[in-house]
């Protein structure tokens, strides 16, 4: 594939490399950036570059990283898409606290768009926080209407989920359009596997998140070693990975160095043969 590869959001064709805007906060995604200039730098590197999709959320800083994004970008490219999401609010001491109200998510739109410098929002993921970086059963009917009513009103124009079940998004979809799903999923965590391919089905972009989140040493050591084959690094091959695995995959690696933004941008163009797609599926089975 290529870097200009694209697929639907919603109604917007994004390529399918795009930029998670999460390390443009301080350290644990709390507080200002060691060098906010250089925060703004990359942005502008990566839109240069061609990315058309960033990911972020108010509660990244919180308000820091929208508004390191407005002060880089705005006035906005016409093609650049923003997928943002709520369902979280920052403690003072930088915990994660829950925000799941109707009135949580009317105040996470109303700051997304106030941050952003928006008057609408493109595209707004409902974020579960259920175990952290893994989904948990339970109702969001209460969460999705009132994202719904806010598309009704004009502030969103689509709707998205994060951290999830397959059941979640049956029971989402019975109440609005959803246009993507975030979730967990790389070579090794492939839980996923079964409703990735029920979204392709549906024409639903997925977003997997943490592409080398959950490696054993030894499932690192054999994806070390298949990325010096390939002269590539692990990040690299993971991504390579993933847009191979299939074309409704869209990519928001994050990063606050150049660099590696631009090292993540170049495994669009990294070539996986079927013969090392087989070995990058083996590693999932790997023994700790």
């Amino acid at each position: 594939m290529s870097q200009s590869d694209s697929f639907l959001l919603g109604d917007r064709p994004v390529k399918r490399m795009g930029y998670g805007a999460m390390q443009l906060a301080g350290k644990g995604v709390f507080g200002p950036p060691p060098d906010r200039a250089a925060a703004i730098s990359l942005l502008q590197e990566a839109i240069a570059s061609g990315v058309n999709h960033i990911d972020t959320s108010d509660f990244y800083g919180p308000h820091i990283t929208n508004q390191i994004i407005r002060e880089a970008l705005h006035p906005y490219p016409r093609d650049l898409t923003i997928v943002t999401k709520v369902g979280a609010t920052r403690g003072s001491d930088a915990s994660w606290l829950p925000a799941l109200e109707s009135e949580d998510i009317t105040r996470g739109v109303h700051d997304n768009l106030r941050n952003l410098g928006l008057d609408v929002l493109d595209v707004v993921n409902m974020r579960l926080m259920g175990d952290i970086h893994a989904p948990k059963e339970g109702s969001l009917e209460k969460q999705v209407t009132a994202l719904a009513e806010l598309k009704r009103q004009g502030l969103v124009r689509h709707i998205g989920l994060s951290n999830v079940t397959a059941t979640q998004i049956k029971e989402a979809q019975r109440l609005t359009a959803i246009v993507c799903v975030q979730n967990q999923y790389n070579v090794v965590h492939r839980e996923d596997d079964a409703l990735l391919d029920e979204l392709s089905r549906q024409g639903v972009a997925y977003v997997p998140f943490f592409p080398l989140g959950g490696f054993t040493p030894i499932q690192s050591s054999a994806l070390c070693a298949l990325a010096a084959s390939l002269d590539a690094t692990p990040m690299q091959v993971a991504l390579a990975w993933l847009l191979k695995r299939a074309p409704h995959i869209l990519l928001i690696p994050g990063t606050s160095s150049v660099e590696h933004l631009r090292d993540n941008l170049a495994a669009a163009k990294l070539e996986i043969k079927d013969s090392v797609m087989a070995k990058l599926n083996a590693i999932a089975g790997a023994q700790t």
